[in-house]
């Protein structure tokens, strides 16, 4: 995997986030098909909440890898164990691979749609820009502490594609949601 595939990959997330609000109202954004289920709104401030932790833990290790002259030597991707972890987060979500939102990530109260939407792109837009700024250090080599278990650290590379199949994921969720939402009215 390289740089320019997660961009595209960002790039697709993006698309689909703005195809999934298109037309939807806030009454259909505000849905829950159970009590405690996410909304579509939720998971989209799930989502901003998600990456600006994860990307602010990214940060500093990679501006000290750029003061050490720690520059690329071959495609970003994840290691074994970062990639069986970005695989467990990739749609379908299946019943044994559901998790439990850290208390620090988990979504607002029914925030209001557009501005679930507007905090997701932002911080989305914000993964974009570390991607490019960052895409010629050695991502595989750069490891950050795993900002929800203490103790765990992971390459860049793997934290880059943790979000990009972690937007995949709750984008999957919330399209599940308007479709049930739409289909209820």
């Amino acid at each position: 995997m390289d740089i320019s595939d997660l961009e595209r990959q960002l790039d697709g997330a993006r698309t689909d986030a703005e195809a999934l609000i298109s037309g939807l109202s806030e009454e259909c954004a505000a849905w829950r098909s159970t009590p405690g289920a996410w909304n579509v709104a939720e998971c989209l401030d799930h989502l901003a909440t998600a990456n600006r932790v994860y990307l602010a833990s990214m940060q500093e290790p990679a501006l000290r890898a750029r003061c050490l002259g720690k520059m690329r030597r071959g495609p970003a991707k994840p290691g074994l164990v970062g990639g069986w972890f970005v695989r467990s987060l990739e749609p379908p979500v299946k019943r044994m691979t559901r998790m439990k939102a850290p208390r620090n990530i988990v979504p607002r109260v029914n925030p209001p749609l557009h501005d679930a939407f507007i905090a997701f792109l932002a911080t989305h837009d914000q993964v974009r820009a570390f991607v490019g700024t960052s895409a010629d250090l050695d991502l595989n080599s750069i490891r950050f502490p795993n900002p929800f278990v203490r103790g765990i650290f992971f390459s860049l590379a793997t934290g880059l594609n943790v979000i990009v199949a972690h937007e995949r994921r709750h984008l999957w969720q919330a399209w599940r949601v308007r479709r049930a939402a739409e289909a209820a009215a």
